[in-house]
């Protein structure tokens, strides 16, 4: 079974919604990490990509990918 990817998410970002619907839409199995209220998650977000956007999607071979498609939010 392939791990899943882990999603850092904002709960209103316009973007991250829409990465939530692609991922979903292309099968792909996802832990979201919305980091609101976590400052310890916003700090790996900030630690992943040396920046303070999401979404943030690390993937199973450790890939760091920021936002979806091109689009960030």
């Amino acid at each position: 079974m392939a791990e899943k990817v882990i999603m850092y998410t904002l709960a209103t970002c316009p973007t991250c919604v829409k990465a939530r619907k692609i991922l979903k839409q292309r099968g792909i199995d996802f832990e979201e990490r919305v980091v609101d209220d976590r400052p310890d998650w916003a700090m790996d977000v900030i630690r992943l990509t040396n920046q303070n956007t999401v979404p943030v999607m690390v993937w199973a071979d450790g890939r760091v990918e920021i936002g979806i498609d091109g689009e960030r939010g």
